[in-house]
């Protein structure tokens, strides 16, 4: 389900129950009436979300990353998290790649070597900003899929960011450089 289709189905739940409720709003403005419902709203999502991810136990927060990481052979986990409001999804990035794993019982795992990475953009709605979300567009040369999206990503800024730097530091550790055509 999309952000926008799960916080439509609890603002209608939410009129619905100020509907049915005994209490008396008549005395209350429509449009205080209205901010009200989007402010409930937006705290059920949050809500809901952290309920989520305790119980997949998956945190989206950053992996403080010190500069020695990136020296040594072994791949690190740099960020881990999940879109928001999802059980099934799961991005995982590293100093070597992104997996991307699907699937609850049955599972599917796509791995995007960070030197075949081209681009990095970010983007935010303002439903996005108010609750610290985004999305991450990627551009590789990964032949089954040249653009991949990481949806819903909390802090969107700072994954940009911490994906951004591990592309630069994958390229210089193997001496990777594209070029590009004018």
């Amino acid at each position: 389900m999309s952000l926008r289709a799960a916080q439509a189905r609890i603002q209608s739940q939410v009129w619905q129950a100020i509907a049915q409720g005994e209490i008396d709003l008549s005395g209350v403005d429509r449009s205080q009436l209205e901010a009200l419902v989007k402010l409930v709203t937006e705290a059920a999502l949050v809500e809901m979300n952290q309920e989520m991810g305790e119980a997949v136990a998956d945190t989206a927060a950053p992996i403080a990353v010190e500069e020695s990481i990136w020296d040594d052979n072994k791949e690190d986990v740099l960020w881990q998290g999940r879109p928001f409001l999802s059980l099934t999804l799961h991005y995982l990035i590293t100093d070597e790649r992104i997996r991307i794993t699907e699937g609850l019982l049955n599972k599917t795992s796509e791995n995007i070597e960070l030197v075949r990475i081209q681009d990095v953009q970010y983007s935010q709605t303002l439903t996005e900003r108010l609750l610290a979300l985004g999305d991450i567009m990627i551009t590789s040369h990964h032949p089954n899929h040249p653009q991949i999206v990481l949806k819903n990503v909390e802090n969107p800024v700072e994954v940009y960011e911490i994906l951004r730097r591990a592309i630069l530091n994958a390229r210089k550790k193997h001496n990777f450089t594209y070029r590009e055509e004018m």
